[in-house]
């Protein structure tokens, strides 16, 4: 089913709602000033019967200039034109606007209507005829047939019927159904008994009656409570529809126009927009970095400054990459189209479409920024999809954040996932997240320049505590994504990671001939004390000239020839494992052992028994029960 939406065009007074009038038999203007003046002031909408029993929307857009923003606030879901000229006054300054800002937002097709033919001759429609061919060269319309009409006699509307019939069996850029559903709101009004009701183009996919939904950009949650298409309740409605949205508990207030009804969970708001740029060919003025203009996207519009990112100026006809700075949140996505007016006087300077709607803030004249930028502009999904992956795989986004960012189709983004999957350009952090090779890289070699650095300041270490480089690599992210990555560094024989220890693989603590000396005597003194040891004080105190005692006693201990049972008490490794072994002897033959039978046991005193059950009881290798202790048992 095509769901297709057809806008009207032209300078004020050339007849446009008398035209739509004449094709549908609807009358557009609604408000009691537009009856009064005789010209458009809000947006109109009407519906064209087709062949197939469908309706095609249709949306009457004012002519006058003080009112291009309304006209804007409609014109971003038109999908085929009615460019309106009159035949008695031919092209005027309006025209040329309203082509060009349907010429911005990539309005693919459309049609001329020459208008009030029954006020001129041959002659002089002929003359017109052929100015509005040279008009119109170069753009979207150069070789759109030129229809003309008169609303008032009827003459030429079935003739134009017919040619909009054939332009729609002709279309095939349809908008997505499948992708989430997203309505830029341009009306907003109460109803008696129903309470507050939008309406808009619904531009991507389907509502449902019941659907939640999230306004954006503020954020409000709400419900559909009904929907309406060409003023009739439906349980659906579809992109490229005309659709009124009742919503369910909330203020007319709350919304104002310009918001978006989305999904929950499918927009991202933001303050800056990376975008391609172009300047109308007619622009009377150049566009300098850092001018003030005015952004219409949608139906809103927004003041903001442009920071020009490859050039200093753009004159007329030119394109170039820039990021706008905006005063206020915008719901917007990569790909959408929009149209810049300078902020005064108002007049339409050009426009072009969203290349990252979520950007970082970027400097100038920034060779990586531009490559990007161009990838993101010139590149295939992809291309797109590992371009977004280089900037954000520093952030650990979910698969989920980046395919809302690049707004690529989900198939088509899963599908491109699996590929750079397989081609081993991305890594699997989790179900979830992924990042690109050249951070995981990036990653590896800042890891190696850390711990280089650590074992350069503590050669008698064994390496970094695990908490300590995870704190350190992977400042605030998730312990588990962390340890996965380290593993990851592990099984590709970069990093060794034992008992809570992280360290270069290639790295071994490595002793002087003085330390290697100094670390014998160290091991004497604690092997002859026996079970009545001397604090590190004290056996420092040995040695006052020994500047390297303590790493020397710390590397004795992480290597296991001294064991640190509590502060200040340390055993030596012999030792130790004889208390250990005198202990479960006894433990099995009397079924349990307690303070005063271990002391006695190892001639040794109250203070180091204490150290060594309650050691044990932290390794899980002995368990106190009431005075006493047993050998632990997980069964």
């Amino acid at each position: 089913m095509k769901n297709i939406i057809i806008g009207t065009a032209g300078h004020v007074d050339h007849g446009k709602t008398a035209l739509i009038r004449a094709l549908t038999g609807i009358e557009t203007d609604r408000i009691k000033e537009e009856k009064k003046r005789g010209i458009t002031i809000e947006l109109g909408f009407a519906y064209l019967d087709l062949p197939d029993g469908e309706k095609a929307g249709i949306i009457d857009v004012p002519g006058h200039e003080k009112f291009v923003k309304n006209m804007l606030a409609g014109a971003g879901g038109i999908d085929l034109a009615l460019l309106v000229v009159a035949a008695d006054e031919g092209f005027m300054p309006q025209t040329r606007e309203h082509l060009g800002i349907l010429s911005l937002l990539d309005i693919p097709k459309g049609l001329i209507v020459v208008t009030k033919k029954d006020t001129v001759d041959e002659d002089w429609l002929e003359i017109v005829t052929e100015d509005i061919r040279a008009e119109v060269k170069g753009t979207f319309l150069e070789h759109a047939p030129v229809l003309p009409v008169s609303s008032y006699t009827g003459e030429g509307i079935e003739s134009l019927r017919q040619a909009i019939f054939q332009l729609i069996e002709e279309t095939t850029q349809l908008k997505n159904p499948n992708t989430p559903f997203r309505l830029p709101v341009d009306r907003v009004f109460s109803i008696e008994g129903f309470g507050t009701v939008v309406t808009g183009t619904l531009i991507e996919g389907q509502m449902n009656v019941g659907d939640p939904v999230t306004l954006y950009p503020g954020g409000l949650q709400t419900k559909i409570r009904n929907l309406q298409v060409h003023s009739k309740d439906v349980p659906t409605a579809y992109a490229g529809q005309r659709v009124a949205v009742n919503l369910a508990n909330v203020k007319k207030a709350d919304i104002e126009k310009g918001d978006v009804v989305a999904k929950p969970n499918s927009m991202h708001t933001t303050m800056m927009l990376d975008i391609k740029m172009t300047v109308l060919k007619d622009c009377q003025r150049d566009i300098f970095n850092g001018s003030r203009l005015h952004l219409y996207h949608g139906a809103k519009d927004i003041l903001c400054k442009v920071v020009l990112l490859d050039k200093d100026v753009l004159c007329a006809g030119e394109q170039g990459y820039a990021q706008l700075r905006l005063e206020e949140e915008i719901a917007a996505k990569t790909g959408d189209r929009f149209v810049l007016r300078f902020y005064s006087p108002l007049e339409t300077i050009g426009g072009g479409s969203v290349l990252d709607s979520n950007p970082l803030k970027h400097k100038r004249n920034d060779p990586s920024v531009i490559a990007a930028l161009n990838i993101r502009d010139t590149g295939n999904e992809k291309d797109k999809i590992c371009q977004t992956l280089r900037e954000y795989s520093y952030r650990y986004e979910t698969l989920d954040f980046l395919k809302t960012h690049t707004a690529i189709d989900s198939d088509v983004f899963n599908s491109v996932i699996s590929v750079l999957l397989s081609e081993k350009e991305v890594y699997p952090v989790n179900s979830s997240v992924v990042i690109h090779r050249e951070f995981l890289q990036a990653l590896q070699q800042r890891a190696q320049k850390l711990l280089a650095a650590y074992h350069t300041e503590n050669p008698l270490r064994p390496g970094m505590k695990r908490d300590e480089f995870r704190g350190k690599l992977f400042p605030g992210q998730d312990i588990a994504c962390a340890d996965k990555i380290t593993q990851y560094m592990v099984e590709n024989g970069v990093l060794s990671c034992q008992e809570g220890v992280v360290a270069l693989a290639s790295f071994q603590v490595q002793f002087s001939s003085g330390q290697q000396k100094l670390m014998e005597q160290i091991e004497e003194i604690f092997r002859q004390a026996g079970y009545a040891v001397p604090t590190p004080d004290e056996v420092a105190a040995k040695f006052p000239k020994e500047k390297g005692f303590k790493q020397v006693l710390e590397s004795m201990i992480n290597d296991g020839k001294l064991v640190k049972t509590a502060d200040q008490i340390i055993f030596h490794k012999e030792n130790y494992d004889n208390a250990l072994k005198q202990a479960s002897q006894y433990i099995k033959e009397h079924g349990q052992i307690t303070l005063g039978e271990l002391r006695d046991l190892l001639g040794s005193s109250r203070k180091y028994t204490v150290a060594l059950l309650e050691y044990w009881d932290r390794k899980n290798i002995t368990k106190k029960v009431g005075d006493a202790r047993v050998l632990y048992s997980k069964g």
